[in-house]
């Protein structure tokens, strides 16, 4: 055998061990595609659909009629999910957007309502953390119904608490102004039925207004405006010049 012939027959010798080896290996070991497939792979290939999600919501609302007044006009019954928050009734059913939404969590009262009571009084009421059905079979006014109209609809003449916080440039967003102009208007008629002493005007009007937040902080002109009403008003103040 020549050298060229014993080297030829070494290399293939070789060749055959590696490949022999590697094949060993490979029926050893499973290849990427079969370790990637996850168990259930006979079930899919056997073409069993997966199932479909079920989607469970966090809060079920069932619809409740309501009924009430807004304004003087009588409103439902309606169809409203229970738990809807009063604020989201005025806003998406009623078409009252003057009632602002501010905190959410009836801190800042920009979305008080007049609430009237059967015997006459009123109060104001917070609509963000009250559900609508509260106000069912009562009746309310919000920041639409202070103004007076003509047939068509069109304001004519403002409120005294609306024309005053004008005169007095009592705002500047103006978003906190419903909720200034519902407290405002609840403490002029509480004076009408129990007027209060000269020297007590100001700490009345200050604790009337307590509750309400101005992010622009025009808390001064507010009260300043009130008090100008309030002044300027017979039988409000008891011993008024």
């Amino acid at each position: 055998m020549t050298l060229a012939q014993s080297a030829a027959s070494a290399a293939s010798a070789s060749a055959a061990a590696v490949a022999s080896q590697a094949a060993s290996q490979a029926a050893s070991q499973p290849d990427a595609a079969s370790a990637a497939q996850p168990a259930s792979q006979p079930a899919a290939q056997a073409g069993a659909a997966a199932p479909a999600p079920v989607e469970r919501p966090l809060v079920q609302y069932k619809p409740k009629a309501l009924s009430l007044t807004i304004n003087g006009k009588d409103v439902g019954p309606l169809q409203v999910p229970e738990g809807l928050m009063m604020i989201e009734f005025l806003h998406e059913y009623a078409g009252l957007t003057g009632s602002r939404l501010g905190c959410g969590q009836g801190v800042c009262h920009a979305c008080v309502v007049i609430l009237d009571k059967p015997d006459g009084s009123s109060e104001e009421m917070r609509t963000c953390i009250t559900g609508a059905h509260f106000f069912n079979g009562r009746k309310i006014r919000t920041i639409e119904g202070h103004a007076k109209r003509n047939e068509a609809g069109e304001v004519v003449e403002l409120s005294p608490i609306q024309q005053k916080f004008l005169d007095h440039f009592s705002f500047q967003c103006g978003y906190c102004t419903p909720g200034f102009v519902n407290a405002a208007t609840v403490l002029l008629e509480r004076l009408k039925r129990e007027p209060v002493a000269k020297a007590d005007v100001e700490s009345t009007i200050m604790s009337a207004l307590d509750g309400h937040i101005c992010r622009c902080t025009g808390y001064v002109r507010y009260y300043e405006a009130v008090k100008d009403v309030v002044m300027s008003t017979p039988g409000l103040v008891k011993d008024a010049a």
